[in-house]
């Protein structure tokens, strides 16, 4: 792809958060492309939770497709007890570092899948089976698929009664999820060549995003706050803003499409074509996939 690439002509919006069936999304890759399209959306990123595997099914539909691809992931990370998302796009998905993390973190969600699971199954008729049945073959297993499996027993109506009910962390069936401090994070994704960016920073409070926290990842190499998203409360977004002037971070917007799994709208948020051309800038790992008619 040429360096000089304009991505102000990109036919539609671009939507940097989207998660496909090779994690908790229900659309396999090549899905989420078409939908994207189907919406027009100019560009999409795909960001399953701590895999890579939808990337190359996603490209090739979006060489058909006419939608530029964004390869990104969602890094699982903990600050204290409190989970914290960082989104790396255009990482090299074959750097030793993010190899090892990503597997310490794939086999750390099962484990704790399984232990949920196990508890669950003592007061409902849920087995890890069942668990099985609704996540396609090597997608990052995680409290979704339980909920999915919740609605088809007939135990709860939808994935948000599962989080609300059963899988909330007052139910009495939760389990902790071991994950890297935040700040590892970002430097595994720069290590690999990536662009990190903090996921949804204000959705479980902005104690995990206050300054000095901030300032720790930014030393570290983060270069962005996903903004734009519905999580983020409005009156935290200023404050989030102030942050992304004051430290020359990217702001991005994203609609964190799960496809039926959550109420999220691909494009309901996006990112400005001079965000995404400094993505790509600061990119060592890996390209974004560009289909060939956009060059003409």
């Amino acid at each position: 792809m040429p360096s000089s690439f304009d991505w102000t002509s990109l036919p539609g919006p671009i939507d940097l958060h989207a998660h496909s069936s090779a994690s908790d999304g229900t659309e396999s890759p090549a899905e989420l492309v078409r939908s994207a399209a189907r919406v027009g959306l100019g560009a999409v990123a795909i960001t399953d939770h701590d895999t890579t595997t939808g990337w190359a099914a996603a490209g090739e539909e979006a060489l058909r497709s006419g939608v530029v691809l964004i390869p990104g992931v969602e890094f699982s990370a903990q600050l204290d007890y409190r989970s914290v998302h960082i989104l790396g796009y255009l990482l090299d998905e074959r750097s030793e570092a993010f190899l090892e993390q990503r597997q310490r973190i794939r086999s750390e969600r099962v484990q704790r899948a399984e232990r949920m699971v196990a508890r669950i199954g003592r007061d409902y008729p849920l087995t890890w089976q069942h668990v099985l049945d609704h996540a396609d073959e090597g997608a990052t297993i995680g409290r979704p698929h339980i909920a999915d499996a919740l609605v088809t027993l007939g135990v709860v109506t939808d994935r948000t009664a599962a989080f609300e009910s059963v899988l909330h962390w007052r139910g009495g069936y939760y389990q902790p999820h071991k994950a890297p401090p935040p700040v590892e994070a970002v430097r595994i994704i720069r290590a690999a060549g990536g662009v990190p960016v903090v996921a949804h920073p204000a959705a479980r409070g902005r104690a995990a995003m206050e300054r000095d926290q901030l300032q720790l990842l930014v030393d570290n190499g983060l270069a962005g706050l996903e903004v734009f998203h519905r999580d983020n409360p409005e009156s935290d977004r200023e404050w989030l803003m102030e942050r992304a002037a004051e430290f020359d971070l990217i702001v991005t917007g994203s609609s964190d499409w799960h496809g039926r799994g959550k109420p999220n709208l691909l494009g309901e948020n996006t990112t400005t074509p001079e965000a995404l051309a400094r993505i790509v800038a600061e990119a060592s790992g890996t390209a974004p996939v560009v289909p060939a008619q956009l060059f003409a």
